[in-house]
């Protein structure tokens, strides 16, 4: 690092001005010397000595130290929140978020990891998936000047609700700002990248999920009972609704007594739901069976007499494809991409837990309806499938290439 010794003003409002000599930079009228200096070290003296790292930032990126590392001066301008004194995650959010561990370090390695493994490798486009890639997307795009389209799964505004994290707020900006083409899993998702992230709507194109049919799995044994299942699967976190599951399940259970409730799966929420059904006098009527995979998902799905998602926000939600290719019927939130085209389906307000236990029941003592969801929701879950997804994908990344031509 440089020594902290050399500096010259602690003033904030100084002006930098660079040399054309590598590793020469003026302070008004004082000069520093650094031998091979990296970016991230003139941006933790710059910080230290009281200057705003970002116009040094601004200085590298715009060639004014050409001894300096072009990828690394692409990855520290792509994740400048990798280079601060303060790179872990500060806000109140990133424990709500379950934002452990050094995220941004792990990012910047990762944007490191992608430039260095594609070095002399040709390709078109770059596709970035979500914010901890869309570093290694920015820095590839200003290293290679191909066009970068990000696929936006979900963002901060449905991780942590109304009290976002400022640090991966600001790489989701970033990336979807830097973006030739942004893709998004839904109607909701793209409203949210142009409200919330001031992307303009013509740059963003809507591309949903799909499922991955297994024919063989429907025929999974069933495990007969003689009491109806209920099934939430997913992670137990704010963003799935746990809690108003719960509370419909308490509903339920005033009017019918041989119904049991599944939570399939793991999260940050998962004592509080355990604690909140046993407030609620019903936890012997909630089974919680931990993360599951493999053959237990379909085992799971085999036992289900419904499977209800009532996602607080759900950018699109490709369980309840899941369930409907088991021949499951499924209750899903309004407040869900995966609602924008589902046809049979029924659908409840998250918040409104008297109609979902209504609907519940509906279900649940109603064979016909539930034959009928089951028979057409089998259909109309045939017609989505990745294939799709994967041709319109493509056709983003022929917009992409076009735009970046033109």
């Amino acid at each position: 690092m440089i020594a902290p010794a050399v500096y010259a003003n602690t003033n904030p409002e100084s002006t930098l001005e660079s040399e054309t000599t590598s590793g020469v930079f003026t302070v008004h009228d004082r000069q520093i010397v650094a031998v091979t200096p990296t970016l991230k070290e003139m941006l933790e003296w710059a910080d230290f000595s009281g200057w705003n790292p970002d116009r040094v930032r601004v200085l590298a990126e715009s060639g004014a130290f050409p001894g300096l590392d072009p990828v690394e001066i692409a990855i520290q301008t792509a994740l400048p929140e990798a280079g601060s004194s303060k790179s872990r995650m500060q806000d109140s959010a990133a424990e709500a978020a379950d934002y452990s561990g050094d995220l941004l370090g792990a990012a910047a390695r990762y944007a490191r990891f992608c430039v260095d493994a594609l070095g002399g490798i040709e390709f078109d486009v770059i596709h970035a998936h979500d914010w901890l890639t869309y570093p290694a997307g920015m820095a590839l795009q200003k290293l290679t000047g191909k066009p970068l389209v990000v696929h936006v799964h979900s963002t901060e505004f449905d991780r942590s609700g109304e009290t976002p994290n400022q640090q991966v707020y600001s790489i989701e900006r970033r990336g979807m700002h830097a973006a030739t083409r942004v893709i998004s899993v839904s109607m909701l998702t793209k409203n949210v990248c142009v409200r919330r992230y001031h992307v303009p709507a013509s740059k963003i194109d809507v591309v949903y999920n799909g499922v991955e049919l297994r024919p063989e799995d429907v025929g999974t044994q069933p495990i007969h009972s003689k009491d109806k299942i209920v099934l939430y699967f997913g992670r137990i976190t704010m963003q799935k609704g746990p809690e108003y599951f719960i509370r419909a399940a308490k509903r339920v259970l005033e009017y019918m007594d041989n119904v049991k409730f599944v939570v399939a799966g793991n999260g940050d929420q998962a004592q509080r739901m355990i604690e909140m059904a046993a407030t609620l006098g019903i936890g012997h009527k909630v089974l919680f069976t931990g993360f599951l995979r493999g053959r237990d998902i379909s085992r799971v799905f085999s036992m289900a007499d419904l499977y209800v998602m009532p996602s607080v926000s759900e950018p699109f939600g490709i369980a309840p494809l899941e369930a409907m290719s088991h021949n499951v019927p499924v209750l899903i939130s309004k407040t869900s991409g995966v609602s924008e085209v589902l046809v049979h389906a029924l659908k409840a307000d998250f918040w409104d837990i008297d109609d979902m236990a209504d609907k519940i029941i509906a279900v649940l003592r109603h064979p016909i309806l539930s034959d009928t969801l089951k028979e057409r929701g089998s259909f109309e879950v045939r017609g989505i499938s990745w294939d799709g997804t994967a041709t319109k994908c493509v056709q983003t990344y022929t917009k992409a290439i076009a735009d970046r031509v033109s």
